[in-house]
């Protein structure tokens, strides 16, 4: 189920509803093979009732993706200024993948394998916006190399290693069934760290 953020829910309640189930199809079939005439099925009206809400089925994968991508970047941007060791930076980051995981799936499938059919202007936005957040990961990670409490080993390794884990987490959540989220946040925070002390 998708939890939807707060600037989602800024638009008209029908239009969430609309874009709750676009997700959940993008997620079931892929983006590529839905059609705006199955998210009216879903939601049970004829596809021209769907354009009162919204303008095309692209419009709703930009609201998806980029609402993610503003809250994984308001996330690095809290954390970066937060006080504590660059370690325990990387442990929130990675707490709050989890967190993500766990309660926006659907949006994080699609901001994983969709972003590329935004409009240009949010596709350039959206690399944007990642680019940025890897250079602040990767920054976060020389520190703590810096300051001795990270092992010397290459930034892009320990960078790759853990951003790789935390893109398809959702993939193996999802087969893996519930699994308690404290329990997940304890053992894969020790697990990713333990190669970096």
């Amino acid at each position: 189920m998708l939890l939807l953020s707060c600037s989602i829910m800024k638009h008209s309640s029908r239009k969430v509803e609309i874009i709750a189930k676009a997700s959940h199809l993008f997620k079931e079939k892929g983006y590529s093979a839905v059609t705006v005439r199955d998210i009216a099925q879903a939601m049970g009206i004829k596809a021209a009732s769907l354009y009162n809400h919204i303008q095309s089925k692209q419009e709703i994968l930009s609201v998806l993706v980029m609402d993610l991508a503003r809250t994984f970047t308001d996330g690095m941007n809290s954390i970066l200024v937060s006080k504590g060791t660059p370690l325990q930076k990387i442990e929130s980051l990675i707490e709050m993948h989890i967190d993500i995981t766990v309660n926006q799936s659907e949006a994080l499938a699609a901001l994983n394998n969709d972003w590329m059919h935004m409009p240009e202007d949010d596709v350039v936005a959206f690399v944007r916006m990642r680019e940025a957040y890897e250079e602040n990961f990767r920054k976060i990670i020389k520190q703590g190399i810096e300051s001795g409490e990270i092992k010397p080993r290459h930034p892009e390794v320990i960078l790759f290693s853990i951003l790789s884990t935390l893109r398809t987490l959702y993939l193996w959540y999802q087969k893996r069934g519930k699994l308690d989220v404290n329990v997940l946040k304890r053992d894969m925070v020790a697990v990713l760290i333990e190669g970096m002390v």
